[in-house]
């Protein structure tokens, strides 16, 4: 045929397709050989047949071995009463309790002799136990489970073992035991504690208002408010730690055991030495400040300017030149002591005043040699920049000096005129407006001023040695007087609070410091009536300092007055009052002091801080 090839002519590879229809199959094709396609069976011999039984093994094998391994389940036994022909589908010849049973439960795996398992896995209760404290994992990885550590093999290992003789445990086993020797190196801070028990009373108090809106229990209203407070006591946070964590804690205050009042003895005094609060300081270069007395030099200083406690909480601010203020907590005690607890930087704005805002100190205000101020609010984070004063701006060129009214009313600000005298300009602490302006006659412009102790008025004195005492209940001067000797007045002091005249605030002590070193203090008790002498006589002189007096400060309970000159190291003393005698065995030549820039009492009256111009700030404890 003209269509067939022939068999030279195939390509090489090329595979001849045989035809299943029997009309192309030729009559003979049925005795010949099919290939290795072919499905007819084919006669095993007597090798393949042991192969096949050794490998695959027969009925008789299958049943054996059920009875050897005695399977048990559902009533099934590794009986073989009854045979089981494989691949016969007669429901007859199968027994009643296989007819259920899976095909994977006829067979057994024989992986080998049994090894006992070198761990054993952690028992739930150990699980329960060690996990009770432990807020509920997300997810788990699997593979943990597998995973065998020696707790012998590596000596750093060895300190997790519960008991000397335990070696393996798993993988997360491991790895709660290693949470927990961190845990027990770095305790949990305190604030994580709060905000768990504080999500945790917030659900429950959730969960029973979304239950019992329409109704609710007031018994149970009461339980859940006893139950907050108790929790917030267990907690023994620092009062400062409460401070931060909650809005309202500055609101409130420790309470405290009623106790008398302490006396100081006059001459001799019990001053103990205390961690100090922090470390130094940032450092800052102070070109900007040009105040004479702040700058020792046109070089890098890390000096604080600025000192205060919380009138409340044992809190303390300190800020300077490094644009920073920094907050401590006030707690010499171990293992962490004065602990910074935060800090805010303003940018290019070296801090010359820092205060908290009285009576409650839940602001904190503070200013440098600018146009302008900040306000901190501490129950809110908020930082507010006070650029405009609804008044005579001109005369307010800068506002780094400054002073809040102990009823937390009125703000001071010292003016920058000096043609005439000078003047201080009285705003409202909350809302920052305008009130009123007190003038002083005096050459070279307004030295300080202090408010009176009941925050009705205040005190200017002129660098000249002219004070006036102006009273804002009746927004006008009421009396001057000029200091005795005095001799370019570089600061004053009010103390003695509730002791002194009602009428001029109250105050019993006035402090008076002059470029000389010479501190002079006056009685106002001995004014009679309120009525402000025009030459009083100071009740004591002070010549201990012999450089310019930079700082004075009365205790609180008026019994104790601090000394000190920024222009000598270790130039500070201490006087007792009402004797006005200088204390002799504190300081001595081996307190470490330095050159003062700053100094506080705490409201309690029995701590002392101390800053010097390397920005450290020590502590003492003023024992009676």
């Amino acid at each position: 045929m003209a269509g067939r090839l022939k068999e030279s002519d195939r390509p090489k590879g090329a595979t001849t397709i045989q035809s299943k229809d029997p009309d192309l199959m030729d009559e003979d094709s049925s005795g010949a050989f099919d290939g290795f396609d072919s499905d007819k069976d084919q006669d095993k011999n007597s090798i393949e047949l042991e192969l096949e039984k050794a490998v695959f093994g027969d009925d008789f094998g299958f049943h054996e071995r059920l009875q050897h391994h005695g399977i048990v389940k559902d009533g099934l036994t590794g009986s073989t009463a009854h045979r089981i022909t494989v691949g016969d589908s007669t429901k007859g010849d199968i027994p009643d309790n296989l007819r259920e049973l899976a095909d994977a439960d006829l067979f057994v795996l024989d992986s080998g002799p049994s090894v006992k398992p070198l761990l054993q896995a952690p028992s739930d209760a150990d699980d329960a136990d060690d996990s009770a404290d432990e807020p509920e994992a997300v997810w788990h990885d699997s593979d943990d489970d597998r995973i065998v550590v020696s707790l012998q093999a590596n000596p750093r290992l060895r300190k997790l073992r519960i008991h000397e003789d335990e070696d393996l445990v798993n993988g997360r086993q491991y790895t709660k035991r290693l949470r927990r020797q961190f845990e027990l190196l770095n305790p949990v801070p305190l604030w994580v504690g709060h905000s768990r028990a504080k999500r945790k009373t917030d659900n429950d108090l959730d969960h029973h208002n979304n239950n019992n809106t329409a109704f609710p229990d007031p018994d149970l209203d009461a339980s859940s408010d006893d139950e907050m407070s108790v929790d917030s006591d267990q907690l023994s946070a620092p009062p400062l730690a409460r401070l931060l964590q909650q809005p309202g804690a500055l609101l409130t205050s420790e309470t405290d055991t009623p106790r008398g009042k302490r006396k100081l003895r006059p001459e001799v005094i019990d001053m103990q030495r205390t961690k100090d609060v922090g470390a130094a300081q940032p450092v800052s270069v102070i070109r900007e400040l040009s105040i004479l007395w702040l700058l020792m030099s046109d070089s890098t200083q890390s000096a604080i300017t600025s000192l205060q406690f919380h009138p409340v909480q044992p809190l303390l601010i300190s800020s300077g030149p490094a644009s920073t203020v920094f907050m401590h907590h006030v707690a010499p005690q171990p293992p962490n002591p004065n602990p910074l607890l935060t800090s805010l930087h303003i940018h290019s704005t070296p801090l010359f005043t820092t205060v908290f805002q009285p009576p409650d100190g839940t602001k904190i205000l503070f200013a440098g040699r600018r146009r302008y101020f900040h306000s901190w609010d501490l129950s809110t984070g908020r930082v507010d920049k006070i650029s405009r004063l609804y008044g005579p701006r001109s005369e307010q060129k800068s506002m780094e000096r400054f002073k809040i009214s102990p009823c937390g009313r009125w703000m001071g600000l010292v003016g920058s005129r000096r043609k005439g005298g000078g003047l201080v300009n009285v705003l409202d602490a909350r809302t920052f407006q305008w009130i009123a302006e007190v003038h002083v006659e005096s050459n070279g412009g307004v030295a300080d001023f202090e408010w009176w102790g009941d925050g009705e008025g205040m005190t200017v004195i002129g660098k000249g040695g002219e004070a006036v005492e102006w009273d804002g209940r009746q927004r006008k001067v009421v009396g001057r007087w000029v200091d005795e000797g005095a001799v370019g007045t570089t600061v004053l002091a009010m103390g003695g609070r509730g002791s002194g005249a009602k009428e001029i605030g109250g105050d019993r002590w006035v402090a008076v410091g002059s470029t000389s070193g010479v501190v002079n203090v006056y009685d106002r008790k001995t004014w009679g009536s309120g009525k402000v002498l025009s030459g009083p006589k100071p009740c004591r002189a002070f010549d201990q300092l012999t450089t310019p007096t930079s700082h004075l400060a009365f205790s609180p309970d008026g019994q104790l007055m601090v000394m000190a000159s920024r222009w000598k190291r270790d130039a500070l003393r201490l006087v007792h009052l009402p004797s006005c005698t200088v204390y002799k065995n504190w300081p001595t030549s081996s307190t470490p002091l330095g050159q003062i820039t700053a100094l506080a009492i705490n409201p309690k009256s029995d701590l002392l801080a101390v800053a010097n111009e390397q920005g450290k700030i020590r502590l003492w404890e003023i024992r009676a």
